[in-house]
């Protein structure tokens, strides 16, 4: 699978402005903070217009995430689709915003990797102090605690799938329609 670290994505981004960025964070999280031009297409969403991206998409389409983990994952399934010529963007936002990237800032949401942090925190805490009363809730605890294991492992968090659903997650970009819409108009 290809990658590209941000400096030359910035530099592909400057030297061949046609390039097609698709940012696949929830929408609350792309309206936060993201790249001039990107389009939004939440990895949620791919697989329902896997087809019409694959017939559309033309040109260099760099992916990004957060931190590269969820591009990857789109990168494989478009791939698969017969799509191949995409680079996820080495590191994802943040790599992008170490290297001082451009970015389009909006509300301030929380990234859906911060979400998780502090929903499994919560969770296990809740728990620990609940099992206090009742001991069996410190199941609770060794269920979060196996399923960030299985995340950090497979790269995909069931805990983050279910807040991506959430309608604050959903909210704040443009709607998928939109993104897809964009992404036809693509140059190839």
């Amino acid at each position: 699978m290809t990658s590209i670290d941000p400096v030359s994505a910035r530099e592909l981004i400057t030297a061949e402005p046609d390039t097609l960025v698709v940012d696949v964070r929830t929408a609350a999280e792309f309206a936060g903070t993201h790249i001039p031009g990107a389009i939004n297409l939440p990895l949620d969403q791919v697989d329902a217009h896997l087809q019409r991206i694959v017939a559309d998409a033309g040109g260099h389409m760099i992916l990004v995430c957060h931190s590269g983990r969820r591009a990857s994952q789109c990168q494989t399934t478009l791939a698969a689709a017969g799509l191949p010529g995409t680079a996820v963007l080495e590191g994802g936002m943040v790599a992008w915003t170490a290297v001082d990237g451009p970015v389009v800032s909006g509300n301030g949401r929380w990234d859906l990797e911060r979400q998780v942090r502090l929903a499994a925190g919560t969770l296990v805490t809740v728990s620990i102090l609940a099992s206090l009363l009742w001991t069996p809730i410190l199941v609770l605890a060794g269920i979060v605690g196996a399923g960030l294991t299985f995340a950090g492992l497979s790269g995909s968090c069931l805990l983050g799938a279910l807040l991506a659903k959430l309608p604050f997650n959903r909210s704040g970009a443009p709607s998928v329609e939109d993104s897809l819409r964009r992404l036809s108009k693509a140059p190839e």
